[in-house]
């Protein structure tokens, strides 16, 4: 019998993740999608023919795992009307909300629950995301496979056994995208200062990282000797790279990545305190 997974929310994260499984082999009829409109919910059952819900209560009633997808602002009213059918069902909970601990989540739905906290990002949308997890001490190994297999219906996962790191997680990858965009924007307009046109710059740009990911991954060499074989010594790639070390772009980015940290676990407490 296939594993029946009700969505709380079917928002961009949520349809993702569902488009993904059903592409993996994962049958529609076994997911669920809810949402209070079912306006809102039409264009997701017409796209993947999945079952979807009005009534988070009966989606989860015969759920084996469900995936917490609603904002954080809401979601302790959103898990406290699910306690009772949860405490009944015992599914496994994946909450894919940023800046809930899974203590906080636990207390929410009634206490003494499997639950494993998601940290995607946005490039789940195309199927090439990247998701940090991590589960607390009621998860079992079938579990912790079953989350794996799910989130990696949209691209990499990674665990982590502590769940402070995904506060690390968020610095490297969930905020991640927005840091190789705003490089895009700064290529771009670097190239058009050099006489290129604004889309021939942002396309190269682009296809430039994309293929320099692509060899990284590739590769079993660390970044620094894949980048040291593209510098010629004396040459353009060596000049640029090392007015870029000059300029302090490996202190920035830590400032960056530790004040992204930071701003995660402020968040953390100030939802947990709603």
């Amino acid at each position: 019998m296939a594993t029946r997974v009700t969505f709380i929310g079917a928002g961009n994260m949520a349809s993702a993740i569902i488009g993904g499984m059903i592409e993996s082999g994962h049958s529609p009829s076994s997911i669920t999608a809810t949402s209070p409109s079912d306006a809102f919910l039409a264009p997701v059952h017409e796209r993947y023919g999945i079952h979807t819900n009005t009534d988070n209560v009966a989606a989860v009633a015969q759920a084996d795992v469900v995936v917490l997808a609603v904002k954080p602002q809401i979601m302790k009213e959103v898990c406290e009307g699910l306690a009772s059918v949860v405490q009944q069902q015992r599914p496994l909970l994946i909450s894919v909300a940023a800046g809930l601990d899974a203590e906080t989540l636990e207390a929410w739905l009634g206490g003494d629950l499997a639950i494993v906290r998601c940290m995607p990002n946005t490039p789940a949308l195309v199927g090439a995301g990247a998701s940090g997890l991590y589960a607390n001490a009621k998860v079992s190994d079938e579990q912790r496979a079953l989350a794996t297999e799910l989130m990696e219906a949209v691209g990499l996962v990674a665990w982590v056994e502590e769940e402070p790191l995904l506060d690390a997680v968020t610095a490297v990858s969930g905020s991640g995208p927005a840091y190789f965009f705003l490089m895009f924007e700064a290529m771009e307009e670097a190239g058009v200062r050099l006489g290129l046109p604004a889309e021939t710059a942002r396309r190269l740009a682009m296809q430039t990282a994309l293929g320099a990911a692509k060899m990284a991954m590739a590769s079993d060499k660390p970044p620094e000797e894949l980048r040291r074989n593209v510098m010629s010594p004396g040459g353009t790639t060596e000049r640029a790279v090392s007015r870029l070390e000059q300029g302090g772009l490996r202190q920035l980015m830590a400032e960056a990545m530790e004040e992204c940290a930071e701003r995660a676990r402020e968040m953390a407490a100030e939802l947990g305190k709603r």
